[in-house]
């Protein structure tokens, strides 16, 4: 329903009068006013999405707390264990569940589990490390890059 009125608002927008020397900012803001459109009415379908899906819990894994739904793709710090593509991983550190009617507060966990699948295991981007210290010929430089699991939720039970 708002990606129609979003889109009735789009229309209804007259052509911009031609634009002069002095009027530079009026210029940048037209031509980007498709792709505003655009962004706006991606930005509804995620809310008319977010509005449908009231099942959330909310994950401790890693040292970090993570909002999830059901369907959802978000990498993790890599988990100790054997692990490979395709595998289920349960986690029991559910802190927030709630099911749309009722909401449960673990003191401090819940005691359910959220499911999920593992989709991808890789590295992040190189991150380069430079210790430098001038006029001693002090020059370290290092690389890292940090493990990740990329899981996708499948079920908050």
């Amino acid at each position: 329903m708002m990606l129609e009125l979003m889109a009735k608002e789009i229309t209804k927008k007259k052509a911009a009068p031609k634009a002069k020397k002095a009027d530079v900012a009026t210029v940048s803001t037209e031509t980007t006013a498709s792709t505003t459109s655009k962004s706006l009415i991606k930005h509804y379908k995620k809310a008319e999405k977010a509005e449908n899906a009231t099942d959330f819990a909310i994950i401790m894994t890693g040292g970090k707390q993570y909002v999830v739904h059901v369907g959802d793709l978000l990498k993790i710090e890599k988990m100790l264990g054997e692990y490979k593509e395709g595998d289920t991983i349960s986690f029991d550190n559910v802190l927030l569940s709630n099911t749309g009617t009722t909401t449960t507060v673990g003191a401090p966990f819940t005691g359910t589990k959220v499911t999920s699948k593992l989709v991808k295991i890789g590295r992040h981007a190189k991150v380069t490390i430079i210790k430098y210290k001038q006029k001693s010929r002090y020059f370290k430089k290092n690389g890292h890059r940090q493990p990740f699991f990329q899981v996708q939720i499948e079920k908050l039970a």
